[in-house]
């Protein structure tokens, strides 16, 4: 994994997160299931051209789905919450 378009694949943009960003100054993104904190870190700093305090991550397994007779499974998904440090935002809607 080397690109950072590889590593943060979107960011959330949800009721929760948008207190956190309001409060908290953290972003949430969903991003590649095997990167991990320091790939998350060095990604989000040169996509978006801020500095980052810290990274916290969260692994969401598959819920099962079933429609009618046939059943499966929803794909696997790591959710990373950025912390920015004072002073740093992301307008998340033009750089997206």
């Amino acid at each position: 994994m080397k690109e950072a378009r590889q590593i943060v694949q979107l960011a959330l943009i949800t009721e929760k997160g948008t207190v956190q960003k309001e409060k908290y100054n953290q972003y949430l993104f969903q991003v590649h299931p095997k990167a991990n904190k320091i790939e998350i870190k060095k990604a989000v700093e040169s996509m978006f051209a801020v500095k980052v305090e810290d990274v916290r991550t969260q692994n969401y397994d598959g819920k099962k789905k079933r429609v009618g007779a046939f059943q499966g499974r929803r794909s696997r998904w790591k959710k990373a919450i950025v912390t920015l440090k004072e002073g740093q935002s992301i307008d998340l809607i033009e750089s997206l």
